[in-house]
């Protein structure tokens, strides 16, 4: 029987057309003596949808072309089946692909989709919500919100809507977070919870992040100014200050005294008082090159 790839694509990720993304992909596909099930997403029932494909077809591998949100959907639909995630990076945020040390050029991202080696990584369940990569708090999360709901796609939908988030920014929050057996208390403009390193923009918030070790990281940053901001935006963020602290655990419990915005892996969630989290080790495979660069 000949072998087969499930091939989801999210047409409108990053605003751009993917027909060359896919035509690389059924090409290189045909050149291995592998067939190719095509699904793009519609934002609707995609989840029951991936389920019913990876059933019906039983893949090795599903390769996914989209952003974050793309990828964790994929993540979700077949978390208790035995398959790897291609990362085809092709959405307005691509932090994960910029953990992995994926490289930029399609014929070697095809390469390792199809054939590279990969990792059990972790996940972090956030009030039973799947996140593989950052979630957070505060400022970002009120970018995310802004980007979602403008008509301008990719990075530079990012930098208008940034523009919009700090004239009507909300004010720092109080946060409780008890984590390893302790709790802490402060005032935040933002809490990070990261599986991994990196946002989309390169920005490193989390140095100590490794996302198969079976820990995730809050970052606390207590003081976010304007100029800090503008920072992270353009991937900039500097860590050497008094005003970030980072903790490392398996579970925790974040408690703000008030309502603050929130947004999973680029995916706006609304405003919450209250996360409870917890690592899912290993729970994902997703090729890697094969001798990953050093960061």
């Amino acid at each position: 029987m000949k072998k087969k790839v499930i091939f989801v694509v999210n047409p409108i990720a990053g605003g751009n057309d993917k027909a060359e993304l896919v035509s690389a992909v059924q090409a290189y596909a045909e050149s291995e003596d592998i067939a190719v099930v095509l699904y793009e997403t519609n934002g609707e029932d995609d989840i029951p949808k991936i389920k019913a494909l990876y059933a019906a077809h039983r893949p090795d591998r599903i390769l996914v072309a989209g952003g974050d949100g793309t990828i964790k959907m994929v993540a979700e639909a077949v978390e208790k089946h035995d398959v790897i995630l291609g990362i085809l990076p092709a959405g307005s945020a691509n932090g994960l692909s910029v953990d992995l040390n994926l490289p930029s050029s399609i014929p070697e991202n095809l390469e390792i989709a199809f054939h590279g080696s990969h990792i059990d990584m972790d996940m972090i369940s956030i009030n039973g919500i799947r996140s593989m990569h950052l979630s957070d708090l505060g400022l970002n999360a009120q970018l995310v919100k802004n980007y979602e709901k403008g008509n301008t796609r990719g990075m530079i939908g990012y930098a208008l809507n940034a523009f919009q988030t700090l004239s009507e920014q909300e004010g720092p929050f109080e946060v409780k977070i008890a984590a390893n057996g302790t709790t802490i208390e402060t005032t935040a403009r933002m809490v990070v919870i990261a599986n991994t390193q990196k946002y989309g923009t390169g920005v490193t918030i989390n140095p100590s992040g490794i996302m198969d070790d079976g820990k995730f990281e809050i970052v606390i940053l207590k003081n976010l100014d304007l100029l800090v901001f503008g920072k992270i935006i353009t991937g900039n963020m500097p860590l050497d200050t008094g005003d970030v602290e980072i903790i490392s655990t398996d579970k925790a419990v974040i408690h703000t005294e008030t309502e603050v915005s929130f947004q999973i892996d680029g995916e706006y969630c609304g405003m919450l008082r209250k996360l409870d989290i917890h690592i899912l080790p290993g729970q994902m495979k997703v090729a890697v090159p094969s001798a990953p660069a050093e960061n």
